[in-house]
């Protein structure tokens, strides 16, 4: 009988990490390990190196980071870039020393410049200035990116980093502070709705463009591309440029977005935009033509996401 591959999923409460251990438990090939903050505190370099060399993982999916919207981004900076430095730093160092197999660091699109040609592509990184409300967070991931790559070049590790664009879905935080931009606008216009506002107030302009990709579609990809034969994958990177660009490579306005979260939730007030916040971003879409020549794509359209994201929101607000 085939011995079971030891996988752990670090981060496996977040929205993605959660996806991400559901479709692999389904599969039989994989013995599957996850640990709470209680058990496992990846900011404590010591637990984690003498965890991972306990168990001797084959595969690794660094999911685990502080995330958060732009309002975030803005109140807890320090947190932003030390805890993400500290979590990847710790984990990237011990699957070394543990001589893990595989590891699969999952960032964002946010790495790319504030002024960035479109669509973006993965050697756009570093061209430019950063955008400015999510710097810190930014130049993590882009560590993140770099610790990998140092790590396959010397060591000849196999150790893989994929950016997301905005992921929505099941296992989101509704909360005001955390809530990325589709669960923040559901959970503002729901709250309209019931308390039968007239008018609702949305951040920004409602002119930026962005990317989203449901949880269950990113989830999909980062597993499909953990499969992918390491000589295919180095195929598609480079020793200096070694990350790739996950999603479907659609757009759509915050205004859209915004109006398409309206009526999938039924709210009849009027959505207005206050340019007194932040935009981030003027545009964000990745180009994802690696991905695309994994013949690996998304699955799920944007409203019928975003309706099972609403369904989510109710069941937990009612359960």
């Amino acid at each position: 009988m085939r011995k079971k591959l030891k996988v752990f999923v670090a981060g496996h409460k977040g929205m993605l990490g959660s996806a991400i251990l559901k479709k692999l438990k389904k599969k039989n090939i994989f013995k599957v390990f996850y640990e709470t903050k209680k058990n496992l505190n990846l900011l404590n370099q010591k637990q984690v190196d003498a965890y991972f060399l306990k168990n001797k993982f084959d595969i690794i999916y660094l999911c685990a980071a502080r995330v958060g919207g732009i309002w975030a981004n803005k109140i807890y900076p320090a947190n932003f870039i030390y805890e993400n430095l500290t979590i990847q730093t710790n984990v990237i160092n011990a699957a070394h020393k543990s001589k893990v197999g595989k590891l699969l660091f999952i960032g964002s699109t946010c790495i790319y410049p504030k002024i960035c040609r479109q669509p973006l592509k993965e050697e756009y990184l570093l061209s430019s200035k950063l955008e400015e409300s999510n710097e810190p967070y930014a130049i993590a991931k882009i560590a993140g990116i770099k610790l990998c790559e140092s790590f396959n070049r010397q060591y000849q590790t196999d150790f893989r980093s994929v950016m997301a664009p905005n992921m929505y879905g099941e296992g989101d935080s509704f909360d005001e502070e955390k809530s990325h931009v589709i669960s923040g606008l559901i959970g503002k216009i729901y709250n309209a709705k019931i308390n039968n506002l007239k008018t609702l107030s949305v951040w920004g302009t409602g002119k930026p463009i962005r990317e989203f990709l449901y949880v269950d579609d990113a989830a999909d990809i980062c597993v499909k591309i953990m499969n992918t034969r390491k000589e295919v994958f180095n195929k598609l990177v480079k020793p200096n440029l070694s990350h790739l660009n996950i999603g479907n490579g659609i757009g759509i306005s915050i205004k859209k977005l915004a109006l398409l979260i309206k009526n999938i939730i039924g709210y009849n007030g009027k959505i207005y935009f206050d340019t007194s916040y932040p935009d981030g971003h003027p545009k964000k879409v990745a180009n994802i033509r690696k991905q695309t020549t994994l013949g690996i794509k998304s699955k799920t359209s944007l409203e019928k996401g975003i309706k099972k994201t609403y369904h989510f929101y109710l069941k937990q607000k009612f359960k």
